[in-house]
């Protein structure tokens, strides 16, 4: 059973890396992956939590940096010691045919450090500004081309975002949750 869902991960890594070719996903694939790109709206975020929140933003700007620091602990190190897995960029099997598009392939597979973060600030930024709407699908959204670009670029398989997505949709509802229920803010 697991051999069968690895090769299917593989497969579908060949399809996304291999199969959905093309410039504009060349471009903006390796672009969304790196961290400082994202800076400014780290900063909007921040910037919003202050216009919301006033004084007390403190301990959501805390609450959010505490969780990342988790979210990043658990994927970076904790999953991905306990597996191992080898990233595609790195796989015997698959030389000749992963498109590598980041100078980066050390290190291990699962799970997706990347998406852990992004999916639990999604969730996380979402329910501190939950009146405002169309928040969610657009966060989501975000959070999921982060994702894929990560199998994209040939560092990540399908199962590997999926898993550190989910994981971090967890983290953000669970601290999202604890923050507003014990510290008493309302959003």
């Amino acid at each position: 059973m697991l051999d069968s869902l690895l090769h299917f991960d593989q497969q579908f890594f060949i399809i996304v890396n291999s199969g959905l070719v093309n410039p504009f996903f060349d471009v903006v694939c390796p672009f969304l992956r790196k961290q400082e790109v994202w800076y400014p709206l780290y900063a909007l975020f921040v910037y919003m939590l202050i216009k919301q929140y006033g004084r007390e933003s403190w301990k959501i700007i805390l609450a959010a940096s505490l969780m990342i620091i988790c979210t990043d602990q658990f994927s970076a190190h904790l999953v991905k010691g306990a597996f191992k897995r080898i990233r595609p960029c790195a796989e015997p099997a698959l030389i000749g045919i992963v498109r590598h598009l980041t100078d980066r392939c050390a290190g291990y597979s699962f799970i997706s450090a990347h998406a852990t973060n992004h999916f639990a600030l999604a969730l996380f930024f979402a329910f501190c500004f939950k009146q405002i709407k169309w928040l969610l699908p657009v966060l989501l959204l975000w959070a999921f081309a982060i994702a894929f670009s990560q199998v994209y670029v040939g560092i990540h398989y399908p199962f590997d975002v999926i898993a550190g997505g989910l994981c971090g949709a967890l983290f953000g509802v669970a601290f999202s949750r604890y923050l507003f229920k014990y510290i008493n803010l309302n959003p």
